[in-house]
């Protein structure tokens, strides 16, 4: 690539490091101070000046000497805009648990999708969708912005995950599916895919979520997934809460099981990916 984005330091081309007083105070009010201080703000911009705000979490204590997995978390449509900010109000505090930063040390990375934009330009409200043959803008600045973290940053290629939830479920089925020998594993919450292509995902694990009285987005849409992944033979683990709404990321993300099973996976490199 010829656009390479530095973690340490922060500033290269278009990746900047901003973080105004505004910022500072709705963080505070919303999330208490650990979100705001532990997500840095960053910004990276392309080759065409296409941008992409993002925040992100670096592994606490860093060692230059280890390298880390990275989590993509892709979040829902209600976070869209372009504060820099509400893309962190769903699940990412439970990164930030004192026990598992420490023995789960990772990066995480939470883009923003602009207020009109889409992790996967697809109709949510449809009964079914093909998958688009380019990714949206948002999902391909973000893999442009991880491409560059593979090679600075000491991520391990083994260990990058990605999830999201409602919108970003739907980001996250198409990034399993486009790009399938990068990811270790995938868990797409409240979501829906294409089951056209669950073959190109078959052997990355994945952890589907969905809430049985989900009215935004259909549970059929997970299930649907799930029956298409184990048709190509996989093994897909599907949880579905009863009592559940569209809200599903609550307790897949507060649960211990959960950050255990996403960082237990990991990805066998074969000799053109090392």
């Amino acid at each position: 690539m010829a656009h390479k984005l530095f973690l340490f330091p922060v500033l290269f081309l278009g990746a900047i490091l901003m973080l105004d007083s505004s910022n500072l105070a709705i963080a505070q009010d919303a999330n208490g101070p650990d979100l705001k201080v532990a997500f840095e703000p960053r910004e990276y911009s392309d080759e065409k000046g296409q941008v992409l705000k993002y925040r992100l979490l670096k592994p606490q204590d860093y060692n230059p000497n280890r390298k880390y997995p990275l989590v993509i978390f892709l979040h829902g449509a209600g976070e869209r805009g372009d504060d820099n900010f509400a893309q962190l109000k769903h699940g990412m505090k439970n990164f930030l648990d004192a026990g598992r930063r420490k023995e789960m040390a990772c990066y995480v990375i939470a883009p923003q999708c602009p207020k009109d934009g889409k992790w996967s330009d697809v109709d949510w409200s449809a009964k079914s969708h093909v998958t688009p043959v380019d990714p949206s803008l948002s999902l391909k600045l973000t893999m442009e912005v991880v491409e560059s973290m593979i090679e600075t940053s000491g991520v391990d290629k083994t260990r990058i995950y990605i999830t999201g939830l409602s919108m970003g479920g739907y980001g996250t089925w198409d990034a399993l599916a486009r790009y399938p020998n990068l990811f270790a594993a995938g868990a797409p919450i409240c979501g829906g895919g294409d089951p056209a292509v669950a073959s190109k995902m078959a052997k990355t694990p994945i952890w589907a979520f969905h809430g049985t009285k989900d009215t935004v987005v259909k549970p059929e849409r997970s299930r649907e997934m799930i029956e298409a992944l184990k048709k190509s033979g996989a093994e897909p683990k599907y949880t579905e809460y009863p009592e559940a709404g569209h809200d599903s990321w609550t307790a897949t993300y507060s649960d211990p099981q959960f950050h255990s099973w996403l960082f237990a996976q990991r990805r066998k490199l074969d000799s053109a990916s090392e």
